[in-house]
């Protein structure tokens, strides 16, 4: 009965994982059609850019190189602005051409192959330290490494690769800056700072060293199951550690792309083994997947792969060495490049209590800087503007989800902590939501003298220095205040917070103190805002003589502790309505 039991669930849960996937890639929003008009744009970059090689006379070989190395200008360069992308792609030779050398060079010594291919792994991976540019520069060395294996290069060819290169390059750069600018009208979207650190503390450094060791076992184990096509499970291993940067992560990733490799082997043998290479519908159905990879890839990375599997097959076809035994191999060499990143992500580990606990303490940072700027500009400084911090604390939030993803996955077996990522999530969506709102109400020129509003700011400033004590397991009190333990979500999201952890450091206020009302007329010019007087309550009324404003429980350890029902928003403070006091879902 239990056996019975736990199968259906691990079925029900695999449809809905399924469905969730099929509803996120047809119904997913798509604001002013930008997916849609970004992956119409490769289909027209890679296909002119093969086009191309053909009517030069170069090869089938120089023409696949050709066609990836468009695709990768189009898919990786992601500086935030047209300028910095047009640097980083006349770059990609520079990165590319010296690996292509060296690869061909080596294709008879498998030792060295083998010695040299690593050490482009450790420092593409090492580069991406230095942003967009640097990721896509080490993603296009690796990728010039890979296609010299997969499609068997010699030094001979050399030539004609770099003709065919430079050539896509040349076209994909005319289409995306020239023809199609799309870049130019919406700026991409910017990236987070990433996070700080040194040596080994920093994590670009030990990601660098974890996909090196991954990459090293896929390619040992690859080679016991292939002397051949091995390269599948070290580009297995390569990809899995892109766009990651947690131990939950990477796994999460590995598994997503082994269901993509499956379900892209078996279209595979529906599709590619029945054409057997036939040149016009191929080239249409290549053209098909790359749409797929670029409309897919912001949504899910396992529709992304399902279209990349399909696409090799579809070369391998045209390349005259397809065979269902071949698909076969392919998820072999799958699952063991998926191996070797679980082996590699257990060194030098960053685990997801420590990269979420990272994410989330940097956006509550952001929320008190936010309503500082907020809190000024309410009183009366013409130059504070928290928009910008709202807008930076969007790409925060968006970057603490993807960290918090793993505990969050359908098929997480962890309900407890999956339960508390969740909680967590909200908290994040409500501070989102009220930033939103307070970043309007401050923009509006009316609201500037409205002193419910500046008090329930000055509320919303202070609370986040109790979050972020949180996130290491204590809260810092105010003066004169008992030091408690907070336990949660936040604080136990990934692993739970560890003994003898040192607090992180409380922003200092930024306020001066001698304000919580608008200043009057005769007050001394300069911004006097700090705090509220000590019985100035969330509706700047007086209160209760024996308990102070102070002296509250802290809102946000509320929220934490006991839900996001038990906090005030910065609304209903200057509406002037007290928190609820409902104590659902209240541990006893």
């Amino acid at each position: 009965m239990y056996g019975s039991g736990g199968g259906s669930t691990v079925v029900k849960k695999g449809r809905e994982t399924g469905g969730r996937l099929v509803r996120l890639m047809f119904v997913a929003p798509d604001p002013g059609k930008v997916r849609l008009r970004v992956s119409s744009r490769a289909v027209l970059g890679v296909g002119l850019a093969v086009a191309a090689a053909e009517l030069a006379g170069l090869s089938m070989t120089a023409s696949i190189t050709g066609g990836l190395a468009a695709l990768l200008a189009l898919f990786t360069v992601g500086d935030p602005t047209v300028r910095r992308q047009v640097l980083t792609t006349a770059l990609l030779p520079a990165a590319g051409f010296p690996v292509l050398a060296l690869a061909t060079a080596l294709h008879g010594a498998p030792l060295l192959r083998d010695a040299s291919w690593l050490l482009v792994v450790f420092a593409g991976v090492y580069a991406r330290r230095w942003g967009p540019r640097g990721h896509a520069l080490g993603i296009f060395a690796f990728m010039m490494f890979f296609v010299t294996q997969f499609l068997h290069a010699l030094p001979a060819q050399l030539p004609e690769l770099y003709g065919a290169v430079t050539l896509a390059l040349l076209v994909a750069g005319a289409v995306r800056f020239v023809a199609w600018c799309i870049e130019r009208r919406v700026p991409p979207p910017a990236a987070p700072a990433p996070l700080p650190g040194r040596g080994l503390a920093r994590p670009t450094t030990r990601q660098a060293f974890q996909a090196t060791a991954a990459c090293a076992v896929a390619l040992a184990a690859g080679q016991v199951i292939s002397h051949d096509r091995w390269y599948w499970a070290v580009g297995t291993a390569w990809w899995i550690f892109v766009n990651t940067a947690s131990r939950g992560e990477t796994l999460v990733r590995g598994f997503r792309r082994v269901v993509g490799t499956v379900t892209g082997i078996a279209a595979g043998l529906l599709v590619a083994i029945p054409l057997a290479g036939a040149p016009a519908p191929t080239a249409a159905l290549v053209a098909v997947c790359v749409f797929g990879i670029f409309y897919t890839a912001p949504l899910s990375y396992s529709w992304m792969m399902f279209f990349v599997t399909v696409m090799a097959g579809l070369l391998y076809g045209l390349l005259g060495v397809l065979h269902p035994g071949l698909l076969l191999l392919r998820f072999e060499e799958t699952a063991v490049g998926a191996l070797g990143a679980a082996v590699g992500v257990a060194l030098l580990p960053v685990t997801t209590h420590a990269a979420t606990n990272a994410w989330i303490e940097r956006a509550v940072t952001c929320v008190h800087e936010c309503t500082t700027v907020a809190a000024r500009r309410l009183a009366g400084d013409p130059d504070a503007d928290p928009a910008p911090l709202a807008a930076e604390l969007e790409l925060l939030l968006g970057r603490a989800r993807i960290t918090l993803a793993p505990l969050t996955h359908p098929l997480s077996p962890l309900r407890a902590r999956k339960a508390r990522a969740r909680h967590v999530l909200a908290l994040l969506d409500d501070c989102a939501r009220e930033i939103r709102g307070l970043s309007a109400v401050a923009a509006d020129p009316d609201a500037s003298h409205d002193a419910r509003l500046a008090a329930a700011s000055w509320r919303v400033e202070v609370e986040p220095r109790h979050v972020a004590g949180a996130l290491v397991g204590r809260v810092q009190p105010p003066s004169g205040r008992v030091e408690g333990q907070v336990t949660g979500p936040v604080a136990a999201a990934g692993h739970g917070a560890d003994e003898g952890r040192p607090a992180a450091p409380s922003p200092a206020p930024v306020l001066r103190p001698g304000a919580g009302r608008p200043p009057s007329p005769s007050a001394p010019p300069g911004p006097s805002w700090s705090r509220p007087p000590a019985n100035v309550g969330p509706d700047y009324g007086a209160v209760d003589p024996g308990r102070s404003a102070e002296g509250e429980t802290p809102w946000a350890a509320r929220a934490i502790r006991y839900g996001p029902s038990s906090a005030p928003s910065p609304r209903r403070a200057a509406a002037g309505s007290s928190p609820p006091t409902s104590t659902r879902g209240r541990a006893p």
